[in-house]
């Protein structure tokens, strides 16, 4: 059995477990959802939605958020956040631009949710082992679903899935960015490459760092040490 039977397959499952029908899931135009969309209409056929939500976003993400529902067939509903932020920005107090940057993704995760009550179905979420392991990701933002059928591959492995499965050259070869403000892109705002990244989260793993460079490997520790509340579930206080 194939990786992707594997994971489609988990994906089928985990809905009826759940008692829902079928899959809702962000197309934000980048190679994650493209493989996770790829995935869930595997596992689902008709039961996928892919929404695409803009949020004053780059035109060319709609663009290949639509190539990539082509290509696989996946039905699709468009919905501008754009007033929603704007409402959001008039009537909260100044914020720095990461508590703004975050707004986006919180609101494109209720929608989400709006549509899976709806519909009955899951919320499929695109995150990675890589983004995942030091809290790249906002929390109860792209952060908020109910699984990750990605979640165990790290950026790397996701590429090879993709060619795999068909995604489009040109949404494989993107540059990975979440589209949170203009010329924005993931290894920028790491600062590092999802080489980097996965290479040391392997060595990390394997208890074995002597190959990786230290200014690298301090990075993504202290990263994964000030993320772990995002993997966590909120912690409760015990009487």
């Amino acid at each position: 059995m194939s990786l992707s039977q594997e994971i489609s397959g988990w994906i089928k499952q985990k809905v009826r477990d759940a008692g829902g029908v079928g899959i809702v899931l962000g197309l934000s135009g980048g190679i994650d959802s493209a493989v996770v969309g790829a995935l869930a209409k595997m596992a689902l056929g008709e039961n996928v939605l892919g929404l695409i939500m803009p949020c004053h976003s780059h035109p060319i993400d709609e663009e290949y958020a639509k190539l990539v529902a082509d290509t696989f067939g996946i039905k699709t509903e468009r919905i501008d956040l754009g007033p929603v932020f704007e409402c959001f920005l008039n009537v909260l107090p100044p914020g720095n631009d990461l508590s703004i940057a975050n707004l986006k993704p919180r609101l494109r995760m209720m929608t989400l949710y709006y549509h899976a009550s709806s519909l009955g179905y899951l919320v499929a979420g695109t995150g990675n082992k890589s983004e995942l392991s030091i809290g790249y990701f906002t929390k109860y933002g792209d952060g908020g679903v109910d699984i990750l059928p990605i979640g165990s591959l790290l950026k790397t492995q996701v590429r090879e899935l993709a060619r795999e499965l068909g995604v489009p050259q040109s949404v494989v070869e993107r540059p990975p960015t979440a589209g949170l403000w203009a010329g924005q892109t993931d290894e920028a705002e790491m600062g590092l490459s999802y080489e980097d990244l996965d290479r040391t989260i392997v060595s990390v793993e394997e208890a074995d760092t002597s190959t990786v460079d230290p200014d690298i490997l301090s990075r993504v520790t202290t990263m994964m040490k000030a993320s772990a509340h995002k993997r966590a579930v909120p912690e409760v206080f015990k009487k």
